[in-house]
């Protein structure tokens, strides 16, 4: 994280390049997958892993078919099973019946990953129920750096490294340790919400934020089940993802179907729409595949997102005595206008905290923050040549503004159809 001579926070150029990707797919797999649960206790024997049908090149492909830029694997979510042939555990795939205790999970979505040209991250759970030495923070300390070695250095380049922070309240990891294995060997490498993150939690599982997205921050979010907040100590810039799913559960459940087309549009809007990154959880089912299900509404999902935003047109920017004028049209032809997308110049930091987009003199938009995008979906369409933008905040300036003509493409809900519980998901095995 970068400072400017006004004392305003800027991205580092890692952090500015991971905002402009907007979107990721992250993938929910493990022992609950086969034994019907959110969060197990650490005691699901390893005999219940067993896909039939393991294809992480479906998985990757579903995920570009999206239109995402990378994807997140759960290598270890909090009952401690390891999807990787770890050498600090038994508790993993090692251990199951799947290609007779030879597979490797990350090494197939990691390997899907450079044949389809998007990048990897991975979760790796702080919080462990099957580890014996978690009581004691020393061990567990040196167990779980072992563990982070491992993926940090044998399964490539990670865009991401995902921490997340349930089960953690109250509890101190030795992050400076993580902080300097990630320097040594993932130095690119985003890290998520705890630590030396570079990217925090918006702070719920509903893929919300709200108005406004603020980059610059001075505490984060634990988890989604407590109170709790991680105190930075000082300000930090840390733009916010946020992590939804596809259906309502993280891990696939029998009966369970995906989220509405509108509600999933909702969802876009909500947070890339408002200038945060969205990462939407496909969990594969027990044959280590994608519900039929889930991928025609990821198709469904990925049509009619083309519908809205894949003909932009990017407009002129000048500026006047009025303020910005964005010009749609070089030979003055007024043209439909039903969504409008501004981007803000963020190598100096975010300045802009309002805004008001004008067709002649009416207000036809406005909002506060812009970051690395504001998508407005428009009240009723305008036919325009041309648009007035009006910005608050010191120095602020857009980097481009584009408009969209979506017509009859299917449009998000006014109202999100339900929200994830904030109940603790443990349960008796």
């Amino acid at each position: 994280m970068q400072s400017t001579s006004e004392n305003i926070l800027a991205p580092t150029p890692e952090q500015l390049e991971w905002q402009k990707k907007g979107l990721g797919v992250f993938f929910h797999f493990g022992v609950n997958t086969f034994s019907g649960l959110e969060w197990s206790d650490g005691t699901v024997p390893p005999s219940v892993f067993n896909p039939t049908d393991l294809d992480a090149d479906e998985w990757v492909r579903t995920a570009k078919e999206l239109g995402a830029a990378y994807v997140i694997l759960t290598a270890k979510h909090h009952d401690g099973f390891c999807l990787w042939p770890t050498a600090t555990t038994d508790y993993s795939v090692a251990s199951s019946p799947w290609k007779d205790g030879a597979g490797d999970v990350v090494r197939e979505v990691a390997d899907a990953c450079r044949r389809h040209g998007l990048e990897l991250g991975l979760y790796l759970s702080p919080w462990d129920r099957n580890a014996e030495c978690y009581e004691d923070p020393a061990a567990y300390d040196e167990f779980y750096c072992r563990q982070l070695r491992e993926l940090c250095t044998d399964y490539g380049p990670l865009m991401e490294l995902w921490f997340d922070g349930a089960g953690s309240a109250g509890r101190e990891y030795d992050w400076e340790r993580i902080g300097a294995l990630i320097d040594e060997l993932q130095p690119g490498a985003m890290v998520f919400n705890m630590g030396p993150a570079t990217i925090r939690w918006v702070g719920n599982e509903d893929g919300l934020a709200s108005d406004p997205v603020e980059y610059v921050v001075r505490s984060t979010d634990l988890n989604n089940y407590d109170e709790d907040v991680v105190a930075l100590g000082q300000a930090r810039y840390l733009p916010p993802e946020c992590d939804v799913s596809l259906r309502r559960g993280w891990f696939w459940q029998e009966g369970e179907e995906p989220k509405s087309l509108s509600h999933l549009l909702a969802i876009h809007d909500r947070s890339i729409g408002l200038g945060a990154g969205l990462l939407l959880n496909i969990p594969p089912d027990r044959r280590g595949r994608i519900d039929p299900e889930d991928a025609a509404r990821v198709t469904e999902l990925a049509r009619a997102l083309q519908a809205r935003f894949g003909r932009p047109r990017t407009a002129v920017l000048s500026e006047n005595a009025d303020g910005l004028t964005a010009r749609l049209s070089a030979d003055g032809e007024a043209l439909r206008v039903d969504h409008v997308e501004l981007r803000e110049n963020l190598v100096s930091g975010q300045r802009i905290t309002g805004h008001r987009i004008l067709a002649g003199e009416r207000e036809i938009a406005a909002g506060q923050t812009v970051g690395v995008r504001r998508i407005h979906r428009l009240p009723q369409p305008v036919e325009v040549d041309s648009l007035r933008i009006e910005l608050d905040g010191d120095g602020g300036c857009l980097e481009a503004v584009l408009t969209y003509d979506a017509g009859d493409a299917p449009v998000p809900d006014e109202q999100i159809a339900y929200l994830a519980t904030t109940e603790r998901p443990d349960a008796q095995v």
